[in-house]
């Protein structure tokens, strides 16, 4: 059957008229980090944005008072509770699809922006139509530099010292102290905070989300830097970035998940065959480590915390590994 293409059109019309192009729809995603939301959202409502942003809050299945405090303090968030932790990847996609800005500003709840830092970016982003991305300059508690951008990962990157690599050769695999004035183009951002066009994200279909937790925005980046658009780091633009979030309350499971979009990551961009060979250094390197870390743990009889729970992390990384990296290790989904 032919499409009604008069009515097409006239829902085209209609969807144009619902995006505001000019306007900013925040997505924040939460999963059991209330203290961090509320600092957050408190952040974003004191950018100095010339209209008042659009925010939804997706909570991935929380069961602490995230959600009663959001409603209580914010009243104006639109709150979508997922009730299950779909993970970032779907959960960003889904605050996408409930809201109407033109540009996408996600946020991590770690993250506290500075006042003018938004609009900064959505200056850049506005000035030119083929910018996908633009991303700050994040920084520690302490005002230092955070790494903020990265070049994308390859098996070089992922086999050797990427420290080194950006000692050795740093035009091409840069660091975050370089101190730039003016924004610049790059290959993936660190997605804790990204503004992002929705025209550009609609058109590489969003985020994949075969990813759980880690690689989405690295993803995201290839995916649109092939499609034609740019990758930006504004550094005068800048958001503290906490680095407290779902991952350092499961430091294994946290671990397995970038493993496995790694892998993902790998396969989809650069064949079997790299995933693979990827895959046999980490677990040769996975086996000298938990060697030597369980080696220190039975010396110091087990008192030294930090020795016992990373010889722990080993552990379990490895053991997922050996057992075939099954989907059952990692992050909770419910």
């Amino acid at each position: 059957m032919k499409p009604n293409l008069e009515t097409y059109d006239q829902f085209l019309r209609l969807m144009s008229e619902h995006i505001n192009n000019s306007e900013v729809s925040v997505i924040i995603v939460n999963r059991n980090t209330s203290g961090l939301l509320i600092n957050c959202l408190s952040s974003v409502f004191d950018s100095d944005l010339k209209q008042p942003p659009e925010v939804i809050v997706v909570d991935n299945g929380s069961n602490d008072d995230s959600v009663e405090k959001t409603r209580t303090l914010f009243p104006m968030v639109n709150v979508h509770e997922a009730g299950k932790n779909l993970g970032f990847a779907a959960a960003n996609n889904l605050g996408a699809s409930k809201t109407r800005g033109g540009f996408l500003l996600l946020v991590n709840t770690d993250v506290v922006l500075e006042k003018d830092s938004v609009s900064k970016m959505l200056e850049l982003a506005e000035g030119n139509g083929r910018i996908g991305i633009v991303a700050p300059q994040l920084l520690n508690n302490d005002g230092t530099n955070q790494t903020s951008y990265e070049a994308t990962p390859t098996l070089l990157t992922e086999c050797t010292n990427r420290s080194l690599l950006k000692r050795m050769f740093p035009k091409r695999y840069p660091g975050k102290n370089q101190n730039l004035v003016e924004p610049i183009d790059v290959e993936t951002v660190i997605g804790a905070v990204m503004l992002i066009r929705r025209k550009a994200f609609e058109d590489v279909g969003g985020f994949d989300e075969s990813y759980f937790f880690f690689f989405e925005e690295t993803d995201l980046t290839v995916r649109l830097r092939l499609a034609g658009w740019l990758v930006k780091h504004e550094p005068m633009a800048r958001a503290t970035h906490l680095q407290g979030g779902s991952a350092k309350s499961a430091p294994a499971g946290a671990r397995i998940e970038f493993y496995r979009s790694r892998y993902i990551f790998f396969e989809k961009f650069y064949g079997k065959a790299s995933r693979n060979f990827l895959k046999s250094v980490v677990i040769l390197n996975l086996g000298l480590n938990t060697i030597a870390y369980g080696l220190i743990n039975l010396v110091t009889l087990g008192r030294i915390k930090e020795i016992s729970q990373k010889s722990s992390v080993l552990n379990t990384l490895l053991k997922w590994h050996v057992h075939g990296c099954p989907q059952s290790y990692g992050l909770p989904r419910d």
